[in-house]
């Protein structure tokens, strides 16, 4: 049997890209999921990477600096993501679940059901880009607009007796609180009783975040940190109910095998709650 030959990202990433950005937690989740699958079991990232022809160096360089466990942090965010979900699909199995800023996110590989259905949002370069790794199936479809464009909310199918779930990885932080209000309070409206799960980070995670992002001459800015989501997200309105909330890495065991400094950041960042899961329901 010929050796199935591989992308050769060449043909479709230019240097500095969104799409050359987008490969950087793709491959973290490949590579550390087969170190460490007690972690995260991504076998769709592994696969995916396996077919595409890339140096990922400097995506390496870029999401780690010196400082490792910012690529654990990648694979136990997903995890956290997928637990809650999974929780979720127990009570509606026939769920509705759309990705905000999906990316080339595979989290519908990892719970699919063979029931829900499955929408992942994001700008139409990135969707273009995903839908060349990672094809559209028939309950897993791709919407190529912008989230603050609420056109966006006519074309997802689904009901109140099923449910529906948003996630949201790597994007909160992104938006100035404003639009973010705007965003979550359009979704209350829309799907009344949906329920949201995201990453956010910390006043001083975001600065250091802005300053690698500087050094690295990517030009990434970030806006939005939360503190506490109780103090917070209720105040936009009432219908808004924190169902849960967690720093990072306080819900997952230290493996003794990682190296002392991973170790030591994962500990640190703990003590100071730079990063967090915070998980929302917007009441009927």
């Amino acid at each position: 049997m010929a050796k199935e030959s591989k992308i050769t990202s060449e043909n479709f990433i230019s240097k500095g890209s969104i799409q050359e950005t987008m490969l950087g937690p793709l491959w973290a989740r490949a590579t550390y999921s087969k170190l460490y699958p007690e972690l995260l079991n991504d076998e769709k990232a592994i696969e995916i990477i396996e077919k595409v022809d890339h140096n990922f160096l400097e995506a390496k360089e870029f999401l780690t600096g010196k400082n490792e466990f910012r690529l654990f942090g990648l694979l136990v965010r997903a995890k956290k993501f997928e637990n809650a979900l999974l929780k979720y699909m127990e009570n509606y199995p026939y769920t509705t679940v759309v990705n905000l800023g999906a990316g080339l996110d595979t989290t519908f590989f990892r719970v699919d059901n063979g029931k829900i259905k499955w929408y992942d949002l994001d700008l139409s370069n990135a969707i273009e880009f995903r839908n060349q790794l990672i094809p559209e199936g028939p309950r897993n479809k791709c919407i190529s607009k912008s989230v603050l464009d609420f056109s966006w909310f006519d074309d997802i199918e689904w009901s109140r007796k099923n449910g529906i779930f948003f996630i949201a990885g790597g994007f909160v932080y992104y938006f100035k609180q404003e639009d973010l209000k705007e965003l979550f309070n359009n979704i209350m409206l829309k799907f009344p009783g949906a329920e949201i799960i995201f990453d956010a980070i910390s006043k001083l995670a975001l600065r250091k975040f802005n300053q690698l992002a500087k050094k690295a001459g990517k030009g990434e800015s970030v806006y939005f940190s939360v503190k506490n989501p109780e103090n917070l997200f209720p105040l936009w309105s009432e219908k808004i109910e924190v169902v849960d909330w967690f720093p990072l890495w306080t819900r997952t065991e230290i493996n003794p095998t990682w190296n002392n400094r991973t170790k030591k950041m994962i500990k640190l960042m703990r003590r100071l709650n730079t990063s967090k899961i915070v998980q929302l329901r917007f009441s009927k």
